[in-house]
């Protein structure tokens, strides 16, 4: 088997190889090719496992096991199919498998599919150890939705504000801003419409965001799995 040393970094020609290319040098021992395939695929594999386990440091230990389960076996691996599924398969299953060892709580994609929606929602926020987290985000949502509420026209905001926000009937708002109970209904109606498009918007823009995957994590990642393939003399 051959042998390199691990490098911080994929040189520039291990980056203009093919997949087929990589992963034959990478199945050889050749750690720089086996970097360069794991920095093409680190972000997507860290946010599977991060999407199983809901934990940050969890999702990079487990991605690190991955990475290796992959090394020892690349050559399975049939260049008829995609590396990135076949790469995505093992990071979920070292994930699931976590989870089945720690008897983790989380809704079965089944049980997601089949249940009501106020059980659903009951799972969804049952998660004791996460209540600090979900206030800080709720203040984060409120901070978001004032925004936007401050944005819409004056008139369609009043009436959001007392309809949405007070939870007051459409006569009670009608009586209060001396318009139609008709007017109170399109206005209210219309408000909620611009409010959905906008933090549609907002969550459209934040998407690429979500388990943000940055240099850091990325080089912890590739230098752990790295030191372990070498102790192991995989490269």
């Amino acid at each position: 088997m051959h042998t390199s040393s691990p490098r911080s970094a994929a040189p520039n020609d291990y980056a203009s190889l093919s997949e087929s290319e990589l992963v034959a040098l990478a199945a050889a021992g050749d750690a720089a090719a086996f970097e360069a395939i794991m920095r093409r695929h680190n972000r997507l594999l860290f946010r599977t496992a991060r999407s199983i386990l809901k934990d940050d440091a969890e999702a990079e230990d487990v991605l690190q096991e991955a990475w290796l389960h992959a090394w020892r076996a690349l050559d399975t691996f049939r260049a008829d199919a995609r590396l990135s599924t076949w790469l995505v398969r093992i990071a979920a299953n070292a994930a699931l498998a976590r989870t089945r060892r720690k008897s983790a709580t989380i809704i079965p994609l089944e049980a997601a599919m089949t249940a009501t929606e106020s059980a659903t929602q009951a799972a969804l926020t049952e998660d004791a150890e996460r209540q600090p987290e979900r206030a800080a985000m709720r203040v984060q949502l409120r901070q978001l939705l004032e925004a936007r509420i401050d944005l819409l026209p004056e008139a369609f905001r009043t009436v959001f504000l007392l309809r949405g926000v007070e939870e007051l009937s459409v006569e009670e708002v009608a009586a209060a801003l001396d318009i139609p109970e008709a007017t109170v209904r399109t206005r209210f109606f219309r408000a909620r419409s611009l409010l959905r498009e906008g933090l549609a918007s907002e969550v459209d823009h934040g998407m690429a965001d979500v388990f943000s995957f940055d240099g850091a994590r990325c080089d912890r990642i590739v230098a752990g799995v790295l030191a372990r393939a070498a102790a192991e003399g995989l490269c």
